[in-house]
């Protein structure tokens, strides 16, 4: 039955309320495929018997009539989730045997629309990373291949094992976290499609944070349909989630099939970088063809402080993340190595526990929040950051829809190609996502063309806060020009 792996999330969905398959064949293909493909190191945890027991549950409702909206689809969970009896280690040794007593709640809201849980994904540690390289179990390995080449590729970071296991159909869909680009860049990497939505859109509660002001859930899957299926259950207000929006979710699914006719598309001119790599610049106006095709109105837009938002990003996260990952220091969970005193178990606890991206980015985050130090780099950065939101704002306010960009500056790279002396040369990845992140705005990344390589590359789409209806629109206009694309099955 490895076929119904092919599938996307909504066919599968549609032949499940059939009866064309039950919950519990779906399931056992893709246990299947992933036992075929641990070559690609997505998957940090398998949940085999698990997931059959939640498939059986799922087949029972189905018979009944009682089939919730992902009932007996099988997913993919990022290993930032924590899911309750499920070992949840974030890519990190400190959080090695750490087993949740409780379940986050975007998964939560999947398992109560009757979602299975084939496992947990791998990811960067603490999500610190563009490639998926820092993980504590090793890089994931991309799917896709250069023409003609075996180099082993990265998927993107940091939710690197969730594209990878989509986009080999390991699952047929993923949770996956944003703070800077980690939904959309490996989804661009990936041929998938992955939206982040605004800020306050889904549930942080149960999220191993990283950068408290700047992180937020999302899907990465086959299709725009498939990822506006996803998103409607993992969004909604939660009050254990203090940043949590109350707002209405609407039905994401719905909004694919509006015009985009006299919407109004901006094309920021502060993206045109030097030395944007020319296959880069022609699909970007290749997308821009695509929307005037369906009827768009596309405009020339502004967004100055654009160039100021990768230095302040790289400020603020550190600086959160140094707060955040305070709490792991051997005294109440995770690895505690034992020294004379509490401060030498503190130091070895973290020196052994903390890989050394995340140990950069902490020593970067305590030095800009550090008396002296306070008022020059992260007071600074906050502002620059309000000077970013403001440009979205102003933009917004003279009629602009949404916002087309290029989802990254390069096709995916070589494992060990990037970042090995410089790790700015690896920070460069996020110039095109952080600002998304910067303004609390919903992105998507949606495969747009392949390169000249055979890899795939992505466009992004910005949107109004709360407007994640208007990018799934315009989402399937391009997907719908471009294509599909899926990697020759090597694995």
């Amino acid at each position: 039955m490895t076929e119904l792996t092919a599938l996307t999330l909504a066919e599968a969905r549609d032949g499940l309320r059939k009866r064309a398959f039950s919950a519990a064949e779906l399931t056992d293909a893709h246990i299947v495929a992933i036992e075929r493909a641990r070559a690609l190191n997505a998957y940090v945890i398998e949940t085999p018997d698990a997931a059959r027991a939640m498939a059986n549950a799922a087949d029972a409702r189905l018979k009944a009539g009682e089939a919730g909206p992902l009932e007996g689809v099988p997913l993919g969970i990022k290993d930032l989730f924590a899911t309750k009896d499920v070992r949840t280690t974030a890519g990190s040794r400190i959080l090695a045997d750490f087993m949740p007593p409780y379940e986050s709640t975007v998964t939560a809201q999947l398992w109560r629309d009757g979602a299975v849980m084939l496992g947990k994904l791998n990811n960067d540690e603490f999500a610190m990373g563009s490639s998926n390289e820092t993980s504590c179990f090793g890089p994931v390995i991309n799917p896709w291949r250069r023409t003609g080449s075996n180099k082993a590729l990265v998927p993107g970071g940091s939710s690197g094992g969730s594209a990878a296991a989509v986009a080999a159909s390991l699952c047929l869909g993923a949770t996956a976290t944003d703070t800077g680009g980690s939904i959309r860049q490996p989804a661009a990497f990936t041929g998938t499609v992955g939206i982040k939505p605004t800020y306050g859109r889904c549930s942080r509660w149960g999220i191993v944070a990283f950068a408290s002001s700047l992180d937020q859930a999302g899907p990465i899957a086959r299709t725009v349909r498939d990822a506006a299926i996803l998103l409607r259950s993992m969004a909604g207000h939660d009050p254990k989630d203090s940043t949590s929006a109350d707002r209405a979710v609407p039905d994401y699914e719905a909004a694919l099939g509006k015009p985009v006719k006299g919407m109004t598309i901006g094309i920021p001119k502060e993206y045109r970088l030097d030395g944007l790599a020319p296959e880069i610049d022609k699909l970007w106006e290749q997308g821009v063809a695509w929307l005037k095709a369906a009827g768009a109105n596309i405009v020339a837009v502004s967004l100055p402080h654009t160039k100021y938002a990768l230095p302040a990003y790289y400020i603020v996260a550190p600086a959160e993340a140094s707060s955040n990952l305070a709490r792991y220091d051997g005294v109440r969970y995770g690895l505690r190595k034992p020294e004379r005193d509490v401060i030498g178990m503190y130091e070895q606890t973290r020196a052994e526990g903390f890989g050394p991206e995340v140990r950069r980015r902490i020593m970067i985050g305590t030095y800009v929040l550090s008396a002296g130090y306070y008022d020059a780099y992260y007071l600074q950065a906050q502002k620059v950051r309000t000077l970013i939101k403001r440009d979205f704002e102003q933009c917004f306010a003279q009629g602009v829809d949404a916002i087309l960009t290029p989802a990254t500056p390069s096709d995916a790279f070589g494992i060990g190609e990037k970042g090995g002396a410089d790790p700015i040369e690896m920070y460069l990845n996020d110039v095109f996502t952080v600002t998304v992140n910067m303004a609390g705005l919903p992105g998507i990344a949606v495969p747009a063309g392949l390169s000249s390589d055979g890899l795939p590359l992505g466009l992004q789409l910005i949107g109004r806060p709360f407007d994640e209806e208007a990018l799934f629109a315009l989402g399937a206009v391009i997907e719908q020009a471009a294509g599909r694309f899926t990697p020759a099955r090597w694995w």
